[in-house]
């Protein structure tokens, strides 16, 4: 099935419209995570270039390799320049608002530009899903492969995430928190009745986790500095595992880090 076949533009509207094929700058998976936390409107609105000056925008988000997830149909209502940037003002549309997040579109891109005319590209657009839901949260892909920042794991456990919670609420250990802003890092644990859900839901409710370093940077710089922090895994130990041990293996990497020295850890 065809999008506009779900869509069901009018000839005006499609040449009158800009199909934004969103991918990030730096991380493909940006525009999608920015899209999970309610914030693609306002990511889309920053643009480097005049890249919608059209009336319509047709809002495309890279999902994995050929495929995209339907961000739905924008207006663009004016746009002005900020210093190195464009900034767009916008209105989303009821067209095919019911579908947002919820149509997957399979299309192979083999070309760099991301922001093309409609009436070129819409009859090559097939819808291969249509999900009951909108599309939330990426499922957990694995302890090795935890690198997510702070409004990603705030949105994860505000709305919590089933896939993650399960897999954080079933493990203790070792994890590393790493402030982008100047490379400084945490090293922290979760031990006795904690686990990582629940450590690491006291950072999403609090920023800096009730620890000493980064309650310091948070109080000097301000409660939104926590957007810089990073979070990964370094060890994963079973729930039964003695504290002490835990506490050890955190010892560890605090010593091979030098974040005593060096970083936001005070002990």
């Amino acid at each position: 099935m065809n999008l506009n076949t779900c869509l069901q533009l009018t000839y005006e509207q499609v040449i009158n419209t800009k199909i934004h094929f969103a991918i990030g700058a730096s991380n493909k998976k940006e525009p999608l995570l920015e899209f999970f936390k309610d914030k693609f409107k306002e990511w889309q609105e920053y643009q480097n270039k005049r890249n919608f000056e059209r009336t319509y925008i047709l809002s495309l988000i890279y999902y994995c390799p050929d495929e995209w997830l339907f961000a739905g149909f924008y207006r663009s209502i004016s746009v002005s320049e900020e210093a190195d940037h464009f900034r767009y003002n916008t209105e989303l549309l009821p067209t095919g608002k019911e579908l947002i997040g919820r149509l997957i579109i399979e299309y192979k891109k083999e070309y760099r530009q991301s922001y093309v005319y409609c009436e070129n590209y819409i009859n090559d657009l097939e819808v291969t899903e249509i999900m009951r839901s909108k599309a939330s949260i990426l499922p957990f892909g694995g302890y090795e492969s935890i690198l997510i920042d702070f409004e990603t794991l705030k949105a994860i456990v505000s709305k919590e995430e089933t896939s993650w919670k399960t897999a954080l609420s079933n493990v203790k250990g070792v994890y590393l928190i790493t402030d982008r802003t100047n490379g400084k890092q945490y090293i922290g644990s979760s031990y006795g009745e904690e686990t990582f859900w629940q450590r690491w839901s006291s950072y999403a409710n609090t920023g800096h986790g009730n620890n000493q370093g980064l309650r310091k940077i948070l109080e000097e710089k301000g409660y939104e500095h926590s957007k810089n922090f990073q979070f990964s895994i370094l060890e994963i130990r079973s729930i039964t595992t003695d504290k002490d041990e835990i506490i050890k293996r955190e010892t560890h990497w605090k010593n091979i880090l030098m974040t005593k020295e060096y970083g936001y850890n005070e002990n």
